[in-house]
């Protein structure tokens, strides 16, 4: 059986939680270094654009942050062993319109972009009103079919934002480092205990799987 199978039977059948560690020890040889790993999905521009959404999402501070855990990396390896055809296809198309909104406002290319532009663009996005938030989702679900073409495009950068945002959240949580040395962690879980004050629990911290 070859890796790529593998990764995805233990994804079909354990569940992306609970094979999300499997997962992360398969990538063991990815480097931290954002500089220097070469992707197997995403373009030299595409990288970019990962790099910095997921160090906005997940910056580093007290604790570690996404860059700190490979997240890019990760982010990378599903879609290219992972996800479908027609969605490794959207995140393709999203990331292209977002680069052509960030060339717009900035008038320079994507691969030139600062954390501080990526910031400003992001919010022109996410900083909107519960009304314009509740439309977008809307068309999210629409078929393709009843959406013109600029609703259309706004959709596919928003699935891309939203995928992005999903695998680093996904990936941050279930990765080795954050769920052993920052949430709480029992290599060998006791009791179940169905209710527990938050004051109760060590640093009020979530557990890790």
């Amino acid at each position: 059986m070859n890796r790529r199978t593998a990764i995805k039977n233990l994804t079909m059948s354990l569940g992306y939680t609970v094979a999300a560690p499997t997962i992360f020890n398969m990538l063991s040889s990815c480097t931290a270094e954002v500089d220097t790993w070469s992707p197997l999905f995403l373009s030299s521009e595409e990288k970019h654009i990962v790099t910095l959404l997921v160090d906005i999402i997940l910056p580093a501070s007290d604790t570690p942050g996404a860059l700190d855990v490979n997240v890019p990396q990760f982010l990378d390896m599903m879609y290219y062993d992972i996800e479908t055809k027609e969605n490794q296809d959207l995140f393709k198309k999203g990331a292209s319109i977002f680069s052509e909104k960030f060339k717009t406002q900035f008038g320079s290319d994507v691969a030139k972009g600062s954390n501080e532009q990526f910031q400003t663009l992001l919010a022109s996005y996410f900083d909107i009103s519960g009304k314009d938030t509740a439309t977008i989702f809307k068309e999210q679900r629409l078929p393709v079919e009843k959406l013109t073409t600029p609703q259309i495009k706004n959709r596919a950068l928003y699935k891309f934002l939203i995928a992005v945002r999903t695998y680093t959240l996904f990936g941050y949580f279930t990765s080795e480092k954050i769920g052993e040395e920052i949430l709480n962690y029992d290599p060998v879980p006791g009791i179940q205990i169905g209710c527990m004050s938050i004051e109760d629990v060590p640093n009020g911290r979530a557990w890790s799987l």
